[in-house]
Formats: structure tokens, C-alpha cells, sequence
């Protein structure tokens, strides 16, 4: 009923959130990349904006980070099932289209005075988005937006992905200080991609061992 949409929109935004996660990055199957899981979580959430009594800023910040990482989606993964990294993409493939939906999008989620974590996580989206390559990416902007998004998440994984952009400012040593001062690093044991960013850093250090 009407009356109850307010109370059951963030469960509904939090699970479209985790559908895009499992289409981007799939954990199961043999696709790196589900589009078919991605463009339905899409689909929905179009169907939050356009619905008077669903959308808000909110439900706008997830379109626009749905869209902003969609776009990269033609320049994620070639014939052969090849996933390449973001620095690796050809940009020239990102659906343009999707870009601008999203950046309405983000545009549209500025109303009002409350800054949610999905409004941080499209603003770093779309400071990839805007930019024309790899070493033009704003990284500045992105370490500001990760602070802010650290202070309202106090999650390890995204200090780790601050550090990957302090990397990308002053250089692979200051980025794997960055990663060493980490505070509950003990809940990032699991993750597996921390050794393989501190892999990467020491390679660019000039240290193989």
C-alpha cells in the first residue's frame, strides 16, 4: 500500500544495490560479468525514479552509480571472457549514453541536505566517467570522496580503495603506507585482492621480491 512504501524503500535500495554488485562482479557461474543480472537491476530502479511514491535522492544516487558503472560495461570484457582492469578499458567504448543518464541522475540526488554513501560511490563513478584517460582521472576528488565515505562507513575495503588513489597521487610507497595504517585490517584477511594491490604497488616501487 502507499503507506508503506517510505518504510520498505531502503531494503528495496540496498537489494537492487546487491543485484548490480552480482551482475558487475558475479560471484557464481562462469561470466566475470552478468549484464542479464546488472540491466534488470537497472530496469528497476528506473521503475523507483519514476514512481511517485518511491523516488527520492536516494533511489536517484543508486541510478546514477548503476549507470556510471554500466557504462564501462563494452570495454569490460572482450569475446573471449577477458575481464580488463579500468586503467586497461578503451574509453572509446563507454556507452555515452549511460554517462549522461547517470550524471542527470547524480544531478537529480543532490536535492536536499543528506549525503548517503551510495551519493559518494556515484561521485567517484563519475570522476572516472569524466575522465579522458587513466592519468587524467581526478584523483584528488576521488581521495576526498573516499575520506567522506570512510567517515560514514568506517569500512576497511574502502580505505583500501583510498589508498589505491593516494597511489595514483604521490606515488606506489605512500600508497602501501596507506594500506599498512589500515585500522581493523583483520577484517580484510579474506579479501583477496589486498595482496594482489600490494603485489601490484611493490611491482611499480621497483621492488620484485
Amino acid at each position: 500500500e502507499p503507506h508503506e512504501l517510505g518504510g520498505r524503500l531502503d531494503s528495496v535500495i540496498d537489494a537492487l544495490y546487491l543485484m548490480f554488485n552480482e551482475g558487475y562482479a558475479a560471484t557464481a557461474g562462469d561470466q566475470l560479468v552478468r549484464d542479464d543480472v546488472a540491466f534488470e537491476a537497472i530496469r528497476l530502479a528506473r521503475m523507483l525514479a519514476a514512481h511517485p511514491g518511491a523516488v527520492c535522492p536516494r533511489v536517484w544516487a543508486l541510478l546514477a552509480l548503476m549507470m556510471l558503472h554500466a557504462a564501462r560495461f563494452p570495454a569490460r570484457v572482450d569475446s573471449e571472457g577477458t575481464l580488463f582492469l579500468l586503467r586497461e578499458q578503451d574509453r572509446s567504448k563507454w556507452d555515452r549514453a549511460a554517462i549522461a543518464e547517470g550524471l542527470h541522475a547524480l544531478d537529480l540526488a543532490a536535492a536536499g541536505d543528506t549525503v548517503t554513501a551510495l551519493h559518494l560511490e556515484a561521485g567517484i563513478a563519475a570522476c572516472h566517467a569524466a575522465a579522458p584517460s587513466w592519468d587524467a582521472t581526478d584523483w584528488p576528488q576521488i581521495v576526498e570522496l573516499y575520506d567522506e565515505l570512510f567517515a560514514l562507513t568506517a569500512s576497511p575495503v574502502v580505505a583500501v580503495n583510498r589508498a589505491i588513489a593516494v597511489s595514483r597521487i604521490d606515488g606506489p610507497l605512500p600508497g602501501l603506507a596507506a594500506l599498512d595504517a589500515i585500522e581493523n585490517a583483520s577484517a580484510l584477511e579474506r579479501y583477496p585482492l589486498l595482496p594482489a594491490i600490494q603485489a601490484e604497488l611493490w611491482r611499480e616501487a621497483g621492488d620484485l621480491d
